[in-house]
């Protein structure tokens, strides 16, 4: 991302704001509320347009794509709100993902049995996404967000909502994520 600005009712909201992530790298944007994080964050996804500035995946700039084209250029995201379905399955959400990727069941099956098992989420495998806890919910969505096999995953406060033990889970998993390849952005208080 390069000299991103973004202006809501004539007053800059982000200014000049850049940052590079590269493969087995975590960025942080850090920062009180009403910072611009965000905001810079929606830009980096594709979810909002700069009013300048440049976005870049590799040598590619994609500053006027939307987020699916990111996303098939390999950028996971992951909202800070919940974004699980709540009455589907741990599994029915993943395979969601993974059926507008894939077509034949049992590669489906693989890959989500592959990432049940990745993300710890075995004993809620069947579980509606409804009675999830903070931290398994927040496992649920991160499955869902590496399903379609980014090389980048982008989480929108990835804490939020999430009780103290589960914390400490994320930290690690977000960790495994990095030693798998992937870069990180995450922004945070």
């Amino acid at each position: 991302m390069e000299g991103l600005v973004k202006i809501y009712n004539r007053k800059r909201v982000v200014d000049g704001v850049s940052f590079e992530i590269a493969r087995r790298e975590i960025v942080g944007l850090l920062g009180p509320n009403g910072a611009g994080k965000t905001t810079s964050f929606y830009m980096a996804v594709g979810l909002v347009q700069p009013d300048e500035g440049r976005a870049f995946i590799g040598e590619e700039e994609v500053t006027r794509l939307p987020m699916f084209k990111r996303a098939r250029l390999g950028v996971g995201y992951l909202a800070q709100e919940a974004s699980v379905f709540r009455k589907l399955s741990v599994r029915e959400n993943i395979e969601g993902v993974l059926q507008m990727h894939f077509k034949d069941p049992k590669e489906i099956r693989r890959r989500s049995d592959a990432l049940i098992d990745e993300l710890h989420l075995n004993k809620v495998t069947d579980q509606k996404g409804f009675t999830l806890s903070g931290g398994e919910r927040r496992r649920c969505e991160i499955a869902r967000a590496l399903a379609t096999e980014p090389d980048f995953i982008l989480l929108d406060e990835p804490f939020a909502g999430v009780d103290p033990i589960a914390v400490r889970d994320i930290q690690d998993l977000i960790s495994q994520l990095r030693e798998r390849g992937l870069g990180i952005l995450i922004t945070d208080h």
